[in-house]
């Protein structure tokens, strides 16, 4: 099984740039092209929250415009520049949406790996948390098929990327959640956005790894005292590889036309 992992989109309306600079529709034009050249194409997409910028029904339409592209399932959850409502209407047609509250999501047993969208996001605010009410719902869910390998997709991450302007938006709560992990085997990778840069540590008896923006970098500034800043970096999405036998292999696949294929031996 082949996991497309794509997050913070930020898309805007149709001849607007992201922060007045970038063009962030055409980007993620540029992700789509090359998410359909993989060969094997993936099995399904899924996306980490921030799909829009500024969360208006214009921007919404851009974002149903440019999956239509795709030929594969979509399955996201939303992040902390997405709206609720606006963002459950623009993934009716889709089916997979809570009907109200929290826009969490599971595949089930449809595909071999199960992913699990926890929305831990808070309307209103940039940080997350894991409440009372999400930690129960991920506990009930948890506890279906417990042999199935799982991902958990969440957009802001529970843990400290030590870049400090970043982490102040956090998702809060990431010991209970990793109390609860704990006590399933069956958890392959915490997947998580909203760093605008690729990370993995160590969580829960699990891996945690964060997905790159299609769009900005945020500067890698580790000095308490750095002033937040963004970069025009290369973007790039994550594959996530299944093998029954192998486990599940993490490729950070680049965006964009490079030169090759060159021979080598």
């Amino acid at each position: 099984m082949l996991i497309a992992h794509l997050s913070d989109l930020h898309l805007r309306e149709k001849g607007h740039l992201y922060q007045g600079l970038v063009d962030s529709n055409a980007m993620f034009d540029l992700a789509i092209e090359t998410l359909s050249a993989l060969r094997p194409e993936p099995d399904i997409v899924i996306i980490g929250g921030d799909l829009v910028d500024e969360a208006t029904e214009a921007e919404y339409e851009t974002v149903r415009h440019a999956l239509a592209r795709l030929r594969q399932p979509v399955y996201a959850i939303p992040g902390n520049h997405d709206e609720r409502e606006a963002f459950r209407a623009c993934f009716r047609k889709a089916g997979h949406m809570t009907a109200a509250g929290p826009l969490h999501f599971d595949t089930g047993t449809r595909w071999p790996v199960r992913v699990i969208g926890f929305d831990i996001t808070v309307p209103g605010q940039h940080h997350g948390d894991v409440d009372d009410a999400a930690l129960l719902w991920l506990e009930q869910a948890l506890t279906k098929c417990p042999d199935q390998p799982t991902l958990i997709l969440m957009h802001q991450p529970p843990i400290d990327s030590g870049i400090h302007f970043i982490d102040a938006y956090k998702c809060l709560g990431g010991e209970r959640l990793a109390e609860l992990l704990l006590r399933h085997g069956n958890i392959e990778r915490v997947l998580c956005g909203h760093v605008h840069r690729f990370m993995q540590v160590r969580f829960a008896g699990t891996m945690l790894v964060t997905a790159p923006s299609t769009t900005t970098s945020i500067a890698l500034r580790l000095a308490e005292d750095s002033i937040p800043a963004s970069y025009v970096e290369p973007p790039a999405f994550l594959l996530h590889h299944w093998r029954p036998g192998h486990g599940l292999l993490t490729h950070w696949v680049p965006i964009g036309n490079f030169p090759g294929p060159l021979p080598f031996f």
